[in-house]
């Protein structure tokens, strides 16, 4: 397969990096060379590298230029387990807490233990805390990247506080301040504060009522007031309203991307989804073992609906022109359906959703599938029904009999789609299940049955039963 030009270029970055590590340039030259490359880059060609090698750079090059290669690793934690656990620990020093501690939870237990041993008090303290919060809390992601001062200090003291802590923290577009016990008080913007006069109390620009989540919060409902708000980072308070950390605007964004594959993920089932490049990578054992269970539970489904169809049988019997037109049925049936899920498995976001809302959403999209069903099947009864009628040589009457049947049959199975699409996660949101997980693969199996039974059954009485054509 032919590689793009950005595939090229990336395959050309990565093999002189290579080079430049095999080479045999002093640790000071080489840590020099480097400084023209993206950690991106360098962090790539040193997982091409061999675990030797890669033991013999890291403690060639300094800590501090080793710690900005970590977040871009594929495997961090293993990564970090390759080191001794001093230079480990100083690694980690280095990075930002909130990094540090979720690098630190995916080296191996017996590792993480001998890398605590070597942190400073204080180092060792804040991973400790980091590490407690849930994956669902705001406190697992937080970052302590912040500069905070005592509302005390005049502005000319602030300018000297900020240019002393920015050597360890480069996020200071907002500065937080707090009191003399770590209390939140409010925020200063970096212009306000460099446009103000050196001898002006600080409370003069700092905004009070700054925006602020707390530590325990629900990760999605913090994701959404940060991004409410659209601040480049948003103070974390613990529950005794001190400054505990911030979480910045890429945070948001990385979670809410990593939430949404996680739900197409779901959607699919497909179950522990990685990152697309663990997905190119992984091995046959490994997908089948995330796609199996579901795909099991849908062939027996499926065995289902085929006999569902077999009792239909001696409808085909009679009018095997019907079988021409079922996989327009089911899949019609299946788009509406999907789209159904799609909407509502968005609006269960918001878990403020109630009971009133529920009901307004159903008979929303009952409505979208009536009115669908109905404009493509007026639409497809007069294309069928010259289709019937020219080409299979049939009489007009008759065509137009057979087409009037499949376009009631995509209204009745639409409408119906769509209401299963919308009830089927509700119905697992209310009892506690994931409705993404549950709803995804059981949609697409539960509206062939739909659209099978309203399609065959239409048949049944309209074309059998009603205008008796066979």
């Amino acid at each position: 397969m032919r590689m793009n030009y950005r595939e090229l270029m990336d395959r050309k970055i990565t093999d002189t990096v290579i080079s430049l590590f095999r080479s045999s340039l002093s640790p000071e030259e080489l840590a020099n060379r480097l400084k023209d490359f993206h950690e991106h880059d360098i962090a790539l060609a040193l997982e091409e590298l061999r675990p030797d090698e890669r033991q013999q750079i890291s403690a060639a090059l300094d800590p501090r230029q080793m710690a900005e290669l970590f977040p871009y690793y594929g495997e961090p934690g293993l990564r970090l387990a390759e080191l001794s656990p001093d230079l480990a620990a100083q690694i980690l020093d280095f990075m930002d807490s909130g990094d540090a501690a979720q690098v630190l939870e995916d080296a191996p237990e017996d590792f993480q233990a001998q890398v605590k041993a070597c942190l400073d008090t204080d180092t060792a303290e804040d991973l400790t805390l980091l590490s407690s919060y849930q994956d669902d809390e705001i406190g697992s992601l937080m970052s302590t990247n912040y500069i905070s001062i005592l509302r005390t200090l005049t502005v000319r003291e602030a300018m000297r506080e900020l240019i002393r802590q920015s050597g360890e923290n480069d996020n200071i577009s907002t500065l937080y301040v707090v009191d003399e016990q770590g209390f939140f008080c409010g925020a200063i913007d970096l212009k306000d504060l460099i446009l103000a006069r050196e001898n002006t109390a600080l409370s003069e620009c700092t905004i009070i009522s700054y925006p602020f989540v707390r530590d325990h919060d629900p990760m999605e409902e913090a994701m959404n007031w940060a991004l409410d708000y659209e601040e480049d980072s948003l103070p974390v308070l613990d529950k005794d309203g001190k400054l505990a950390g911030v979480i910045t605007s890429q945070d948001a964004v990385d979670y809410l991307e990593h939430a949404s594959k996680e739900v197409y993920n779901k959607l699919a089932g497909i179950s522990d989804g990685e990152e697309e490049e663990e997905d190119l990578r992984e091995a046959l054992a490994v997908s089948l073992k995330k796609r199996m269970p579901w795909l099991i539970v849908l062939l027996f489904m499926g065995m289902f609906v085929s006999s569902v169809v077999g009792m239909f049988e001696g409808i085909v019997a009679k009018i095997a022109i019907l079988v021409c037109f079922q996989s327009l049925i089911l899949d019609m049936a299946g788009n509406v359906g999907t789209q159904s899920l799609a909407v509502t498995i968005r609006v269960l976001m918001d878990d403020g959703v109630s009971f009133s809302q529920c009901a307004a959403l159903i008979l929303k999209e009952v409505k979208v599938g009536l009115a669908g069903g109905a404009l493509l099947g007026a639409a497809a009864v007069p294309v069928i029904g010259l289709y019937i009628g020219l080409l299979k040589d049939m009489s007009l009457s008759y065509a137009f009999a057979v087409a009037g049947c499949v376009g009631a049959s995509l209204v009745i199975a639409m409408t119906i789609s769509s209401f299963a699409g919308t009830v089927i996660p509700l119905f697992f949101h209310k009892i506690k299940v994931d409705p993404a997980v549950a709803s995804g693969p059981l949609i697409t199996t539960v509206n062939d049955l739909v659209a099978v039974i309203a399609y065959y059954g239409t048949a049944w009485l309209m074309l059998i039963r009603v205008l008796r054509l066979a």
